[in-house]
Parts: structure tokens; sequence; C-alpha cells
């Protein structure tokens, strides 16, 4: 692949990879590692992710469960927990956390399935200013540098890149919403 173009198709991948993270971390009714991800719990004075203090499971399909290495973390986790917009309480035992995901109504799930609309629109957009950006300094190119006829090449290559990673994003979209309408 040209090198002019690789630069654009990393961002896009980078771009794909943000989402597919995103997307992740909405849940459905099951329980999902993956909605801890983005929280920190203070660690001696330091945000630490929480897979890095416990032992994440999920014991049965609605129940998360939480074992931190160290007992004293146990209040820092669930204080983070509830700091967070997971939206759900945790209990504790003195020993592990369990945060029990209730069953997800039709509503929810539909408002669910928007966000995740928006959130692959936006990926999209994403993409497309990156093509935009591309274009752009092919363009630039053309001080003498460049033929006319390796712009146009170049330009329809990143277009088919493009097409590729939107369809890409599309696919993603579609089985996440699958997945949250799936009872």
């Amino acid at each position: 692949m040209d090198a002019r173009l690789q630069q654009y198709e990393d961002k896009m991948k980078k771009a794909c990879e943000y989402l597919t993270a995103d997307l992740a971390g909405i849940r459905a009714g099951r329980a999902n590692p993956h909605v801890l991800d983005k929280l920190r719990v203070d660690y001696y004075g330091t945000p630490t992710p929480i897979q890095q203090v416990g032992n994440v499971t999920v014991p049965e399909a609605r129940i998360l469960q939480i074992a931190p290495w160290e007992k004293s973390l146990i209040k820092a986790i669930e204080k983070a927990i509830l700091a967070s917009d997971i939206g759900i309480t945790p209990s504790n035992d003195g020993s592990v956390i369990r945060l029990v995901f209730p069953e997800v109504t039709e509503e929810r799930r539909k408002d669910l399935v928007k966000d995740i609309k928006k959130k692959g629109e936006e990926g999209k957009v994403a993409i497309r200013n990156i093509r935009r950006d591309g274009n752009d300094a092919f363009k630039k190119l053309s001080k003498g540098e460049v033929s006319e006829d390796e712009i146009k090449q170049l330009g329809d290559e990143l277009q088919k890149m493009t097409d590729k990673f939107i369809k890409d994003i599309d696919g993603m979209v579609d089985a996440k919403t699958k997945e949250i309408m799936t009872v």
C-alpha cells in the first residue's frame, strides 16, 4: 500500500477500535466485565483500573463479581462503582463485591439501540473526516510533485478504504443491536 494512504488507514482503524471498545461497554441485561473498563479505583493515591486491583468474574449470566486482592479496597471499589454511570448498586459480603444486573425492559432496549446507532454514526463521521483530511492533503500534493492521475488514484483508493470501514461500522452496529434486542 502507498505510504501516503497508510497513515489514513491507521487512523480509520483506530476510530473503529474506539467504537468497538465503546460498544463493548454497553450492557444488555447480561453481566459484561467490559462495563468496568473505564472505572478507576483510588489505589494508594493512584487511579487504577478495577481489573488491576482484583479478579472480575461472571459466576452467573446476570451477576458480575469482583474479588479484590486486598480486602481494604472493597470500600474504594464500591465508591468508584457508585460514582460511575453504570447505574447498579454494588453489594458486598466482606470479601467480594457483587453487581446484579437487572432485566432490561423493552423500552430500555430501544433506548440502548438508539444510543448504539448514535455512536455508530459518530464513528462514520470520524471516518469521513479522516477521508476529507486525506483528500485535502492529496490536493496539496498537486503543486508539481505528482500527476493529476496519481492524485485521482489516491483519492479513489481512499474512498474504497472509507467504504470498507463504514461497512465494518455498520456491521458492528447491527451485531450489537441484535445482541441488545435478543431477550
